[in-house]
């Protein structure tokens, strides 16, 4: 029972380096396909382009998993800090986000 437990272990730990390196040669390539013809960026290895993409899982997902309520969580606390503002303060924050990006200093 024990050496099937291990051998399952090693299998879906064997899978996840082939999946984790296939992804990185995938990104390699598309990477260099696209990135030094369009933008004339630098050529990336198969390190580089797994580095890449555990920098985008960083970015764009975060470290922990995700769940669906935690989403709606947050939609639901920030319906209820914007309804629980003033009418001056939800001006000023339109005013705010109006500006933002541009160079609005004169509405602050």
């Amino acid at each position: 029972m024990k050496k099937h437990f291990i051998g399952k272990c090693f299998l879906f730990a064997a899978l996840g380096v082939a999946l984790a390196v296939g992804l990185s040669f995938v990104v390699m390539y598309l990477w260099n396909w696209l990135i030094p013809s369009l933008f004339g960026g630098p050529v990336v290895d198969v390190w580089k382009a797994g580095g890449l993409l555990v920098l985008s899982k960083i970015l764009f997902s975060g470290f922990g998993k995700g769940c669906k309520s935690c989403k709606s969580n947050k939609a639901h606390y920030w319906k209820d800090k914007l309804s629980n503002l003033s009418p001056e303060e939800k001006e000023k924050l339109k005013n705010k986000w109006k500006c933002w990006g541009n160079s609005c200093d004169n509405e602050s």
